[in-house]
């Protein structure tokens, strides 16, 4: 089954990341996992924007029309799975520096079960207000680091304290990667690509 890790990384994560390295999935394995994963925060993000519409305090609720909310999911899913894809390029690259040789796959493996909590961020936009989505994301976020630094060690076959600096290694190098999607973003909004408004 694709998704058999999730319940694992939240109820016993560090026993789920043994599990995942004894046996190694494949490559497309790996990639249908973020696939689906994917999926969630894009279909309530189209959901909420085009449906319910977005609070961002104490003004009117904003909508987007469903075209636009439709064409800013697919850049959305597209950039999701791109972000972790280059994030795994980024972990492979890193190992060569702290003596670790993962393949491409186990690279790619901990990109997507370490994204998993992110993305699962995606259901709180059934409650569109911003504090409350923002309030939830840091909850993701911050499990989604521990997920990495509890990961790599065991992944990578390395001491704790090695991974520890590889692990924060990949955290700065994500941000990066994040700062750059956000100027994509932004770039792509100038050239006439931005969201429409309802009336």
């Amino acid at each position: 089954m694709i998704l058999n890790h999730l319940w694992g990384l939240y109820a016993h994560p560090k026993d789920e990341w043994h599990s995942i390295d004894e046996r190694h999935e494949s490559y497309v394995y790996s990639l249908s996992h973020i696939a689906i994963i994917s999926l969630i925060p894009v279909l309530m993000s189209y959901y909420s924007a085009a449906h319910l519409g977005w609070s961002i305090g104490a003004g009117d609720i904003i909508k987007l029309t469903a075209d636009s909310a439709f064409m800013m999911s697919i850049g959305m899913y597209f950039g999701l799975m791109l972000g972790v894809m280059a994030l795994a390029v980024l972990i492979h690259e890193l190992a060569k520096a702290f003596d670790a040789t993962p393949t491409y796959t186990q690279s790619l493996e901990l990109a997507a079960y370490t994204a998993t909590p992110l993305f699962m961020v995606g259901l709180a936009a059934f409650y569109p207000v911003l504090w409350f989505v923002m309030v939830i994301g840091l909850v993701g976020l911050t499990y989604s680091i521990y997920l990495l630094y509890a990961g790599t060690p065991i992944l990578m076959h390395i001491p704790e304290g090695k991974g520890f600096i590889y692990a924060s290694s990949v955290v700065t190098c994500g941000l990066v990667l994040l700062a750059i999607l956000m100027a994509a973003s932004v770039i792509l909004w100038s050239m006439g690509l931005g969201p429409v408004y309802t009336g």
